[in-house]
């Protein structure tokens, strides 16, 4: 064999081990993360099903006398590396008033996402929030802006690309794709691809 061709096997074999001891460090990472958060979640008062996945530590705030449910198997990506696309911060579920409210389903995806409810936020099943992407149901400076908060429906199956908004008062029908860098701020119905700012529908897809 050449030297090049040498160099080359070094070089994937060392990279193979690189990749394993990477894939054991993120098992025990995710191991310690979720005995942590379910620790955090409790004294929080958040309930958390079965089967949730955390790779780094969420910040949760719960407002009193308002709820936080996370369904099974959810996963949450709160550390830079355990997300190649670039996740810029922790994943972060708050709430802000008494009897508000946020639901989210089963199988969910979330990488540095910030949910955030005055009123009712519902998230069904399987449904992905790209990397950064923020999801809220008031305007937060309320003190300036003057405005009530309206409820955010996100339905079974959506996927959201990474850095969108989705604003107050908004419903997202079943099995659509919003693009990264969205704008929501109106409906958008199922079963559609819908991008832009402000997001509007580009394409229907067969169910």
């Amino acid at each position: 064999m050449t030297k090049n061709v040498l160099t080359k096997i070094t070089q994937d074999r060392g990279s193979w081990w690189v990749h394993k001891s990477d894939n054991l460090f993120s098992s025990f990472y995710k191991a310690t993360s979720g005995f942590l958060v379910a620790i955090i979640a409790k004294l929080r008062g958040i309930n958390v099903a079965k089967g949730c996945r955390f790779y780094g530590i969420p910040h949760f705030r719960r407002y009193p006398f308002s709820q936080i449910e996370i369904g099974k198997n959810c996963t949450f990506r709160s550390d830079q590396t355990s997300n190649l696309i670039g996740v810029n911060r922790k994943c972060i579920l708050s709430t802000h008033e008494e009897n508000a409210t946020i639901v989210i389903g089963e199988n969910c995806g979330f990488s540095g996402v910030t949910i955030g409810a005055a009123k009712d936020i519902r998230i069904g099943n399987n449904v992905l929030c790209g990397a950064n992407s923020v999801i809220t149901d008031f305007d937060w400076h309320t003190d300036i802006s003057k405005t009530e908060p309206a409820p955010v429906v996100i339905h079974d199956n959506v996927w959201i690309g990474l850095n969108c908004v989705v604003l107050k008062g908004v419903e997202i029908g079943e099995n659509s794709i919003i693009g990264a860098n969205s704008l929501v701020v109106r409906d958008i119905p199922p079963n559609v691809i819908a991008g832009g700012n402000p997001c509007k529908v580009l394409k229907t897809i067969n169910p």
